[in-house]
């Protein structure tokens, strides 16, 4: 058990670990919420679940980029070998689903039969481009395409949501069980 002053991540880091995981919340929770929704509302709360998917893989990429330059503070010392590497195992697979969900979910709408009468636009207001080589494939394929890529979205959605779980358990026990400074390294408190 260490009352040891922690090491912060950067302010960059911590601004980009929080913006994602706020971002990915809510944006699981519009998904589950999308059978539920009035017809009148589904299409601007689809569109708002774009433009926050696809502000998560920009806002991933980035964080990536400056963690290649900036390397993460170390573990606090009372961490066990097989703790650090689940860690770590368990911050690559976010990072790796961080980045395949929004994804796959744009490849899946770049295959949407009606993707012409309907441009894509982040927050309704910036235009945005879907992949032109699925756009046009003939439409028989899209369609098989749109409904294979909403499968893997999805359920790639479900194991960021497991994994989500996981993470934050994680934290938490470190914090409160282990008694080390877990949360303050992420910005969260002295």
């Amino acid at each position: 058990m260490s009352l040891s002053i922690p090491q912060r991540y950067s302010g960059l880091a911590i601004f980009l670990h929080w913006a994602v995981a706020i971002l990915i919340i809510v944006n699981l929770i519009i998904a589950l919420l999308f059978d539920s929704l009035p017809k009148s509302v589904f299409r601007p709360f689809l569109d708002l679940h774009k433009s926050f998917g696809i502000t998560v893989l920009g806002l991933v990429i980035l964080r990536l980029l400056w963690r290649a330059i900036r390397k993460p503070p170390p573990f606090p010392a009372g961490y066990r070998p097989w703790e650090k590497s689940a860690a770590h195992i368990a911050h690559w697979i976010l990072y790796g689903l961080a980045f395949l969900v929004p994804f796959t979910g744009w490849l899946h709408d770049s295959a949407w039969k009606d993707a012409a009468t309907h441009p894509m636009k982040l927050y309704w207001v910036i235009p945005f481009f879907r992949f032109g080589f699925i756009e046009n494939l003939d439409p028989a394929t899209k369609e098989s395409l749109h409904s294979t890529l909403f499968q893997i979205h999805e359920s790639l959605a479900y194991v960021i949501l497991a994994m989500l779980v996981v993470h934050v358990a994680g934290a938490l026990k470190h914090q409160f069980i282990d008694k080390e400074p877990e949360l303050q390294r992420m910005g969260i408190g002295r």
